[in-house]
């Protein structure tokens, strides 16, 4: 299954949708995602879309295959036309988008070890979960 993400105002994805691959396929059988586009503007009447790969995470493809828009599109995030990526939303003010992956980071790394931790704005540290 591919899948597509409708782009709304403000380029905000409002929905995700998925079509069978067969679809996609041209009359040499290769995937295009004009064609997807095409089909689900035909179904929704709704023509503002980008194709999504559910294995695409950070910049990386799960498989090794070729990334697609750095990830996978959910609801609320954003697509960054110029990036030609999805980016969620920011978690806290200090967090800083790495331009590589498209995926916010703290300020401060979190320690790594056997705690877990939560992010505190107010201090910029990571401070140890009691849960």
């Amino acid at each position: 299954m591919a899948s597509f993400a409708k782009i709304g105002l403000n380029n905000k994805v409002i929905e995700v949708l998925s079509v069978v691959n067969e679809v996609l396929h041209d009359s040499n059988g290769i995937e295009q995602e004009a064609i997807g586009i095409d089909f689900l503007t035909k179904l929704t009447g709704y023509p503002v879309w980008k194709q999504t790969s559910y294995n695409t995470h950070g910049g990386i493809h799960s498989f090794g295959d070729t990334p697609l828009r750095k990830n996978y599109a959910g609801l609320g995030m954003i697509y960054d036309e110029n990036r030609d990526a999805f980016i969620p939303k920011k978690p806290f003010n200090s967090w800083i988008l790495n331009e590589t992956t498209c995926l916010w980071e703290a300020p401060v790394a979190m320690p790594i070890n056997d705690n877990k931790y939560n992010w505190n704005e107010s201090t910029l540290t990571w401070d140890i979960s009691e849960v």
